[in-house]
């Protein structure tokens, strides 16, 4: 079940006659995360890139004061690692922790290294994801820069509505920027 997800997400974007199309499956193992487990812990080694086949998995750091900043929520069918520090082997700057029971697809580093080099197809899917996500990030931090909270919760609720219904208030909140008691007066007026 878990493998044939990720199957079905490469086939959608390298075709359906990929040669080496299990080659690259084999390089993955199925791991499974409790609601609120930690993954990554800021100064630990990112030792994998993850597929997420099931949950959510909520990608933040502490500012300051100890209060977590949200800078973004992994769900289904997408993919994460701390780039930073998967590629140059130096500590993560980030958490990453399950908001949800959560199973993912894990492929170390050694072998996404090594089917970059090797599998062709492997390489565009990566690049794929990497314009993808370079792309979503630049676009939600140039709207929210400009909204006020209210335009940060209708965005919320009109671009990725599935984030909206499964999250807790505090979490939602720390990824609009807002205090959970302003996400709860800005909820009233909708």
């Amino acid at each position: 079940m878990m493998q044939e997800k990720l199957r079905n997400y490469i086939r959608t974007r390298v075709g359906q006659d990929d040669p080496n199309l299990e080659q690259v499956l084999a390089n993955f193992k199925p791991i499974s995360y409790q609601r609120n487990e930690l993954i990554l812990r800021e100064g630990d080694m990112a030792h994998y890139c993850f597929f997420v086949v099931k949950g959510c998995i909520q990608v933040f750091v502490y500012d300051k004061e100890g209060n977590e900043m949200t800078r973004d929520f992994v769900i289904e069918e997408s993919w994460l690692m701390e780039l930073n520090s998967f590629t140059n082997n130096v500590p993560a700057i980030e958490n990453h922790r399950a908001t949800e029971p959560t199973q993912v697809l894990a492929i170390n580093r050694f072998n996404f290294r090594r089917l970059m080099e090797q599998v062709p197809q492997f390489e565009h899917i990566y690049r794929q994801i990497m314009e993808l996500s370079y792309a979503n990030t630049v676009f939600r931090l140039n709207t929210f820069i400009a909204m006020d909270g209210l335009e940060r919760l209708q965005w919320l609720i009109a671009h990725q509505p599935r984030l909206a219904t499964r999250l807790s208030s505090k979490a939602l909140a720390s990824y609009l920027g807002l205090s959970p008691e302003t996400l709860s007066r800005l909820k009233s007026k909708l």
